[in-house]
């Protein structure tokens, strides 16, 4: 257990190290394991199966929020066949496999910084998931074709697969809220990967399967939470095997270039194909920002077919993952400094991802539909005011849309929005928005467009209190405090009216205006 200790204990510091200068934390992870390879002991037996288990939690995980409707988009199916079109012209240099493995960009990363930055959801997330599964798609499609002595026969019991959605969705019914969901959560990951590999197939492409027949069920946003713990810790085995499997052995230097040179074009190819395809530019950029590296699949192909380079495949594999991953993180910061140069390319014409001029004589503006905004708009409108809500995930505008609430898509983040977006009329704006770096982008863009009225904001960690307020934030709200407080207050008021009835002090209260009582906003 020594070897296996001080994996942790170097993941540990090198991603605490990571995160301090504003890098994700896989970034050290990665660095950690080309440190272990270095020490020259070979990854303890178990590291490969952990790593294993984090990706299949990952992909199982992604499952349960994504529509199989999402992924038939004519732009990503556009985009995604030019991009994996332009890399099979190198066919002829690398072989058919390889040239197309290239192009993949890595769904673990990608799907990883998405949920970090909490933009899954957001039209700009939606779109490289969409280009991330197709590419995966691909890449079970490559290994069936060019590896097809590991095929079944039985592989035609897929197309029953659907078949167990009932069955699935009862069983997450019946597993209540707390461990035997997280156990049957663990157990359907694991279970659809390996029903998959008994089947020649991706045991990754089976465990986003399986999420995928429960996707829209109600516990499935409960049971993604659970699972996201675990699947963080196995994910950090993940990131130490990248690094510690291969290392530095045997690494052709000019083919490594070459990689991460294709590495580095593959963002501009990615932008310019969905500006094709009529997305904005801010959309456009932001993606193909996301995916701007080599993906863990090109390994799996790579090895499928036996490839002789695949030490110098790894690594490049791992540095453009560490090259791409700050650009990611910042990338709505990046696009700000390059507006300029990159709006003159858009298309001219209405865009599926237009956002609004206008708020429509609202008096307050929340920005963040989620659980905490929708409550702040409930409360506003019933105290009079005019709110307008406004959010990046188009599920939820429509969704919201129908039920009588004033939503309108737009991105935080897009500093287009702000620019046009007039604010005149306004009391407030509320950011209810999860991610630190969507909140403090868009304080300074709304104090930058001269707004003077109250801005409020969510703050979930004492250290983010100085941010905000730097940014130009009046008032600050902490759910994760401020909620047992409001219970509490609720508490007193009901034994209030309790202590009223039972000593006589008032007229007689009814139990409904106590519950009354204890539910108000």
């Amino acid at each position: 257990m020594v070897l296996e200790a001080l994996g942790l204990a170097l993941a540990f510091f090198l991603g605490l190290g990571a995160s301090r200068l504003g890098l994700p934390p896989l970034v050290g992870y990665l660095g950690a394991g080309f440190a272990l390879w270095g020490l020259g002991h070979p990854p303890p037996a178990l590291l490969p199966t952990l790593a294993e288990v984090g990706v299949l939690l990952l992909l199982f995980s992604l499952g349960l929020k994504l529509k199989l409707s999402d992924l038939m988009d004519l732009r990503i199916l556009g985009v995604g066949a030019l991009g994996l079109g332009s890399f099979a012209l190198l066919a002829p240099w690398l072989g058919l496999p390889l040239a197309l493995a290239l192009a993949f960009s890595s769904t673990v990363m990608v799907v990883k910084v998405l949920e970090d930055k909490r933009e899954v959801s957001t039209l700009h997330g939606r779109f490289a998931v969409g280009l991330l599964i197709l590419q995966d798609l691909v890449a079970v499609l490559l290994m069936v074709f060019f590896g097809a002595e590991g095929i079944q026969p039985s592989l035609g019991f897929l197309l029953f697969l659907p078949l167990l959605r009932p069955l699935l969705r009862w069983l997450l019914d019946q597993s209540g809220h707390g461990e035997v969901s997280l156990l049957l959560g663990l157990l359907l990951a694991l279970g659809g990967g390996e029903l998959f590999r008994s089947l020649g197939l991706s045991p990754e492409l089976g465990a986003l399967a399986v999420g995928l027949l429960l996707s829209g069920h109600p516990k499935g946003v409960e049971l993604g939470r659970l699972l996201w713990a675990l699947r963080e810790a196995f994910l950090v085995a993940f990131f130490l095997e990248v690094g510690w499997k291969d290392g530095f052995g045997e690494v052709e230097v000019g083919l490594l270039g070459l990689f991460l040179a294709l590495a580095l074009v593959k963002g501009p190819l990615l932008f310019f194909l969905a500006l094709l395809w009529g997305l904005r530019a801010r959309t456009a950029f932001v993606a193909s920002t996301y995916l701007a590296q080599h993906s863990e699949f090109a390994l799996i192909v790579g090895a499928v077919l036996g490839w002789a380079h695949l030490p110098t495949l790894a690594l490049a594999v791992a540095l453009s993952m560490a090259l791409s991953a700050p650009l990611a993180r910042y990338s709505h910061t990046l696009y700000r400094r390059l507006e300029p140069y990159l709006l003159p390319l858009e298309r001219k014409g209405p865009h599926p991802d237009e956002e609004p001029k206008t708020l429509e004589g609202a008096t307050v503006l929340v920005v963040g539909m989620g659980r905490t905004g929708s409550a702040v708009y409930r409360v506003l409108e019933g105290a009079g005011e005019s709110p307008v809500g406004l959010d990046a995930d188009p599920k939820r505008v429509a969704r919201q849309a129908k039920e009588g609430l004033r939503v309108l898509y737009g991105d935080a983040e897009d500093p287009e929005l702000w620019q046009g977006l007039d604010l005149g009329g306004l009391k407030a704006v509320v950011l209810a928005l999860p991610d630190l770096e969507a909140r403090l982008l868009a304080a300074r863009w709304i104090r930058e467009r001269g707004f003077s009225g109250l801005l409020a904001s969510t703050s979930f960690y004492p250290e983010e209190d100085g941010l905000l307020q730097k940014a130009g934030v009046d008032l600050l709200f902490h759910p994760l405090s401020e909620a047992g407080e409001r219970l509490g207050e609720r508490v007193l008021e009901v034994l209030a009216i309790m202590g009223k009835v039972r000593y006589g002090r008032s007229q007689q209260v009814g139990p409904d205006q106590a519950q009354k009582g204890s539910q108000r906003p």
